[in-house]
């Protein structure tokens, strides 16, 4: 361990020399690497964590920079994965960090193979299907995993630690889990800052052992309005809960419950994800659509071509995003016209 590169972070009493000697140990799991994941892994990386894995499914876009942190104006002219440009950025911040990412969804199957080694989970999406498919993979594996959500100059946090505290499935009928997203209302850059110093610092209580130090309750504020509150929610655990309860389903993990084709909020976008994953042949494909006079964008990771009014980027395990439209059915017939 390079102790005079974490000086500063061992000189803090909370962590210490042997604080710093578990960090050095422990395997945490970011869920997106937007504007809350891209700063959780900055400031994880910097913290001298042994190993990070990080899944995202979006590229990076010029929309992105004013507050996606880990990025470049470079990064969305490529439209690069968020994943892979994190990685690449993360490498040069600290090569004593073990960094994996990966270019996908956050699908059960993944994260059933991730449980195995994973400490601690990082909330870090947009979707709350994607949250619950968290919650129920990290009850069931004992995974203490850290939520966090932020749009406007509003953001919450909360820890939630499989056996000890309610979990997401308990809150989500008594706490404002709000429907509105960075791509309909907006985002300052603080708003994203303060949630993910919440966060980290509870994940560093957890890396380090010290769970007495856990805050206990679910954090909301608003920067703008100077308004801070923490809510005890001990009370709102159920004994019936499907995910945490007595009787425990886990039924987010069922495949009836998991949609193959999503519509992301506020993007006139839709994602459609095939039931098996596919070897797209990219340079095929892109001969194939160039001869029609199609315009056509690629690099090792997606290919991106404009059918029409409607813009198609697909990736290489043959998921999808299709822009400038919220239509399922239209989109699911765009994605078969262009595979087809």
């Amino acid at each position: 361990m390079n102790q005079k590169r974490y000086s500063r972070q061992i000189l803090f009493s909370s962590i210490g020399t042997e604080g710093q000697r578990e960090i050095r140990t422990k395997h945490v799991l970011i869920i997106g690497v937007g504007a809350l994941g891209s700063s959780i892994a900055e400031m994880l990386c910097r913290s001298g964590i042994g190993n990070l894995t990080i899944i995202d499914r979006d590229y990076v876009e010029k929309s992105n920079l004013q507050r996606q942190q880990l990025y470049t104006e470079q990064d969305a002219k490529e439209r690069i994965p968020k994943a892979a440009a994190a990685e690449r950025r993360l490498m040069e911040i600290n090569r004593e960090c073990s960094i994996k990412s990966i270019v996908g969804e956050a699908t059960v199957e993944l994260l059933e193979q991730l449980a195995e080694s994973v400490d601690i989970i990082m909330d870090a999406t947009d979707n709350m299907e994607i949250r619950m498919i968290v919650n129920d993979i990290a009850v069931k594996h004992e995974i203490p995993w850290i939520y966090g959500a932020c749009v406007g100059s509003s953001g919450m946090s909360y820890t939630i630690v499989p056996g000890e505290t309610p979990c997401l499935h308990c809150l989500i009928k008594s706490m404002p889990m709000t429907g509105m997203t960075c791509d309909t209302v907006g985002i300052i850059a603080p708003t994203v800052q303060l949630v993910v110093s919440h966060q980290v610092t509870e994940a560093l209580k957890i890396l380090v052992g010290d769970k007495a130090s856990l805050r206990g309750t679910f954090l909301t504020f608003d920067l703008w309005k100077n308004e801070h509150h923490n809510i005890k929610v001990n009370r709102v655990k159920r004994e019936d809960c499907p995910t945490c309860g007595e009787n425990p389903t886990y039924p987010f993990l069922k495949k009836e419950n998991q949609t193959k084709t999503a519509v992301l909020c506020g993007r006139e976008t839709v994602q459609i994800r095939p039931s098996n994953p596919k070897d797209i042949p990219f340079q095929q494909l892109a001969e194939s659509l160039q001869k029609k006079g199609y315009t056509v964008r690629q690099n090792q990771f997606l290919l991106s071509v404009q059918l029409e009014a409607n813009r198609v980027v697909l990736f290489k395990d043959g998921r999808a995003l299709i822009h400038e439209t919220n239509d399922v059915v239209y989109a699911k017939t765009l994605y078969d016209q262009l595979l087809g």
